[in-house]
């Protein structure tokens, strides 16, 4: 009987370990194979777990088939098990998310293309001249682009491959992109930023676990001091990744990495095509792909070689998933830099107060740039009171910013309206019986969206369109939008502005990316005169007439019982005030608020960011808050109410009692529906994350199993309340 090797197979499947099976010789661990289970044949990854102290090898099935794709790397092994160890999920499901390509397991295939053999044809005319002229370099072409280059059908190009005149040849698929080089167009830096970059570059030449916090006010040079130390890491060899939280921004990335060093970075986000994607994924897999710039998901990708993960953007929301595995890109990059050994940097003009108080405890080296690059100074911040200057009936804009645009559109600049609210009104009422639209499957309103005649959710994307009666008292013409979103805002922009070119900017602009991404480089060339945006506008873009922002509801983000809250509208507010004024004019940024005392509009106002930190980390502190505390939500939830209410009860009586942790509720959520399920919330508070993850494991192993349509979903760190 030949030799047979039991083996480790972990599964993308939401099992919580892995399973033995056997093979005809031994196999490094990463291989990925094809193993069945039950009566299917699925992928899985031989895994270095310990196998069973028992093992039957009688009852043990064999590996189907080994792929030929390169092993994972055993880095992205230990970062697949330290994401399901931290956020409690089956390793299976985080193995999920770096197989999630399968296509690109299998080898990309030759181009085909064709190359002048010297035979000349039996015929000759001037379709065929001009193609063997073209082809007479002795270069192989495809042959649709040798068709197209001789202006002739491709009907030509086959009759002189049988002709003898063209062969057919194999070529290797063609690289992603270019190897960037390190020294191409090195920048000129101001004294702070070659400082700055330098400490980064003496970080990754030590070839060692380290993090980096670039603190930097908006328009001060943050991202050419992280490219310093792309440089370096890709001197010595490694590859770089490069972490943003909107897809949008990527555009904007993608041109200023390839003006420092010869050529873009793969990109890697949920837009890009499929066959693009595999092409990025086997790059990165065998080190042809040197540098990519993507979304959270990028983390898992199979680099080989990877010497530096930067964090831009840190402090932004975007890099929590909320779905699925439940995880922080941030805090598992910082993880993932632990586990293989090399530098991360994290990059903000308004850094999180957990990555503050890390930087101040010596956790992280801080670099601080407060000052713009430009030379020049940040835009005056006016905080405009609108129970003294209220704007017109029926308007959102004061007199004393409607006045500041039309100066502004005098002057030739550009002037920004940020209101964080998508479509025409988040409400639609019936003025005659009071019926308001709200979703049937969420407990959300819907939100009006005039340029496409429909009312939206937002939550599980339920559309339909905006009826001319009301549908509960069929009166006509009685539906009144309630509230501005900016579509409405944009309306009242081309009331006041009549000869102002306005552009809308919001992530669910129809045409998706592409179009965002021209709308974005039509501002930036100064082809739009107002810009309308939401929280989109306020992430790295810089435009360069831009002069005046005016923020239309400054208290829109408090408006909610969120710990953060303060924080996030304070980062908010100056991220967007920060887009005014970078290519070194004057600038103004106002804001339109009903609660000018409060501690984030005079922090604004004064300048003083320094302060509303550490009044913040204060407040945390006295408040038992992250980072003085570790939280973990767990969401109960199911299609019938009581049913999700009574096993959130039943989980609370099962939960052990501990000094040091503190288990509130359950209690129905703010969103209390969404997606046809109800919600009942649970928040453990606990004084490290050690004794956090311990209690949460003692407590779900005795708590009752979520059966039939219940779901359970814990969220260590959680950064919604909702």
């Amino acid at each position: 009987m030949p030799d047979t090797f039991p083996l480790q197979v972990l599964l993308p499947y939401a099992l919580e370990r892995s399973y033995t099976y056997l093979a005809d010789r031994p196999l490094e661990p990463g291989t990925i194979v094809v193993v069945p289970l039950g009566p299917r044949e699925v992928l899985g990854v031989v895994w270095d777990d310990e196998a069973p102290q028992t093992l039957n090898a009688g009852k043990l099935k064999p590996i189907e088939a080994v792929l030929p794709a390169l092993p994972l790397p055993h880095p992205l092994m230990r970062l697949v098990d330290f994401v399901a160890d931290y956020t409690l999920s089956p390793p299976g499901m985080v193995l999920r998310m770096a197989l999630r390509v399968t296509a690109a397991l299998a080898p990309e295939k030759p181009v085909a293309a064709v190359r002048v053999t010297g035979m000349a044809p039996d015929r000759s005319t001037a379709a065929r001249q001009r193609v063997l002229d073209l082809a007479g370099d002795g270069l192989a072409w495809s042959k649709s682009g040798l068709a197209t280059a001789a202006g002739v059908s491709a009907s030509v190009v086959d009759g002189l491959v049988k002709q003898g005149a063209l062969e057919m040849v194999l070529l290797p698929p063609r690289p992603v992109t270019r190897s960037p080089v390190p020294d191409f167009a090195p920048p000129e830096l101001s004294g702070a930023q070659a400082e700055a970059g330098a400490q980064l570059r003496a970080l990754v030449r030590d070839e060692a676990f380290s993090v980096a916090l670039i603190d930097g006010v908006t328009g001060a040079g943050k991202t050419e001091v992280f490219f310093e130390a792309a440089a370096e890491a890709l001197e010595k060899g490694r590859q770089v990744l490069i972490l943003m939280p909107e897809i949008a921004l990527t555009s904007q990335a993608l041109e200023r990495f390839a003006a420092r060093f010869g050529s873009p970075p793969a990109e890697w986000h949920s837009e890009m095509s499929p066959k693009l994607r595999e092409r990025v994924w086997r790059g990165v897999a065998d080190g042809t792909v040197r540098a990519v710039v993507g979304a959270r998901s990028a983390l898992f990708l199979p680099f080989c070689e990877l010497g530096l993960v930067v964090v831009d953007e840190e402090h932004d929301g975007a890099y929590k998933q909320e779905e699925g595995v439940i995880y922080h890109a941030r805090d598992m990059a910082v993880a993932y830099g632990h586990l293989a050994g090399f530098p991360v940097v994290l990059s903000s003009a308004t850094p999180s107060v957990e990555s503050r108080v890390n930087a101040q405890r010596g956790r992280y080296r801080h670099i601080h740039l407060d000052q713009r690059y430009s030379g020049a100074g940040l835009p005056d911040v006016d905080v405009v009171d609108l129970r003294e200057a209220p704007p017109e009936r029926g308007r959102s804009l004061s007199p004393k910013l409607v006045e500041a645009v039309r100066q502004t559109l005098a002057q030739g600049h550009q002037a920004l309206l940020f209101l964080n609210r998508r479509g025409y009104a988040p409400l639609t009422l019936c003025r005659h019986c009071g019926h308001r639209f709200t979703c049937p499957n969420c407990s959300t309103w819907l939100v009006e969206h005039r340029f496409r005649g429909v009312l939206a959710c937002h939550h599980c994307g339920h559309e339909e369109r905006r009826p001319e009666a009301c549908p509960a008292c069929g009166a006509e013409d009685s539906l009144v939008a309630c509230g501005p979103g900016v579509e409405r805002l944009q309306e009242e922009a081309l009331d006041l502005f009549p000869e102002a070119r306005s552009l809308v900017l919001s992530s669910d602009l129809a045409g998706g990316v592409q179009r965002l991404r021209l709308e974005l480089a039509a501002v930036e060339k100064g082809e739009a005169d107002i810009i309308i945006g939401t929280q989109l506008v306020a992430k790295g873009h810089n435009f360069p007439k831009l002069t005046l922002v005016g923020v239309v509801d400054a208290d829109l983000g408090l408006a909610q019982g969120d710990p953060r809250a303060a924080e996030r509208t304070f980062q908010l507010l100056t991220q967007v005030a920060g887009r005014a004024g970078r290519a070194g004019q004057s600038s103004r940024a106002f804001l339109q608020t009903w609660q000018p005392g409060h501690p984030v509009m005079t922090a604004l106002a004064g300048g003083q960011p320094e302060a509303f930190f550490e009044a913040e980390v204060e407040s945390r502190r006295r408040g038992g808050l992250p980072p003085f505390s570790r939280l973990a939500g767990i969401i109960v939830s199911g299609p019938e109410r009581a049913a999700a209410q009574e096993h959130a009860r039943a989980m609370a009586r099962s939960a052990p009692r501990e000094e040091g942790v503190e288990l509130l509720g359950p209690a129905e959520a703010p969103l209390a529906l969404i997606r046809g399920r109800y919600r009942f919330r649970l928040l453990v508070r606990a004084a490290s994350s050690n004794q956090l993850h311990r209690w949460l494991r003692a407590w779900l192993a005795a708590a009752p199993k979520a059966r039939g349509n219940l779901r359970v979903a814990v969220d260590v760190d959680p950064q919604s309340f909702l």
